[in-house]
């Protein structure tokens, strides 16, 4: 009899711990799933940039429950830029994933997303929209020069930098001036022979884009803005904003970028 009580006694304390390993897996389980499940936001730098400047932008996203990652691209070659970001793609759980490229990031975004079905819609912000065989220098051929030109120069290996006492005006032009000349003592130059370099692919003919117009840009002309846009058939928002529009008006380009997501979610 006492023996079967000990029994008794075990398979109770066996029993409970099932229950509790399974409220333990659940959650776990139900976390998983969805991690999986959420659109995956993938935010490109351009030149001049790097992956943190987008630190207005994230907290944002992430409180609207996207898994965001900002890439840090080398800008050394177009070629490496794409691959680095590809590889970004690929680390996703998620099988719904947005592009978003501010400047040169769009080029990148552009080659980076081609046949690849993960890749739901691309979000471009002030940025370059080439074409198959396009470079990023032929673009802006395109237009009349926008300001930045005059202001940038390049260093002994070849790498553009924007020449500080012109950073605020050219770059950020609605930035406090202490928030720009940050922005200016961090900038990452990028290789000048990038601009030469034409794209293998543009996605944005088969994957749903967006476009966020710059209207007070000194980097890039807004006319050339406007046609990339419409030459891709984009949603076009305009802005009345400096080349930084992510970093002036974080808020308007997260709704843009929730347009987005919300059409392919």
């Amino acid at each position: 009899m006492e023996e079967a009580n000990k029994v008794s006694v075990i398979v109770r304390q066996w029993s409970n711990q099932q229950i509790v390993n399974k409220t333990r897996i659940k959650p776990l389980e139900e976390s998983m799933k969805n991690e999986n499940g959420k659109t995956s936001i993938i935010l490109v730098h351009g030149a001049f940039a790097d992956g943190s400047s987008w630190n207005k932008l994230i907290p944002i996203l992430e409180g609207q429950g996207f898994t965001v990652t900002a890439v840090q691209n080398p800008l050394k070659t177009l070629a490496e830029d794409v691959a680095t970001t590809k590889r970004a793609i690929e680390s996703q759980k998620s099988e719904n994933v947005i592009l978003v490229g501010h400047s040169y990031g769009g080029a990148v975004i552009t080659e980076a997303a081609a046949d690849n079905p993960k890749v739901k819609a691309l979000v471009y912000v002030a940025a370059f929209a080439p074409d198959a065989g396009e470079a990023v220098g032929g673009l802006i051929e395109r237009f009349s020069p926008a300001p930045l030109g005059t202001a940038v120069a390049p260093d002994s290996a070849g790498f553009l930098f924007i020449d500080r006492k012109k950073f605020h005006s050219v770059f950020a032009s609605d930035l406090p001036e202490q928030e720009a000349s940050v922005l200016a003592a961090a900038q990452k130059p990028l290789a000048a022979s990038i601009f030469g370099e034409p794209i293998k692919a543009a996605a944005w003919k088969s994957t749903p884009s967006w476009y966020v117009v710059s209207t007070q840009d000194s980097a890039i002309n807004p006319d050339l803005e406007r046609f990339m846009a419409k030459r891709m058939n984009a949603k076009t928002t305009e802005i009345k904003s400096s080349h930084v529009s992510y970093i002036s008006n974080p808020s308007q380009i997260a709704k843009v970028i929730e347009s987005a997501a919300a059409s392919v979610g």
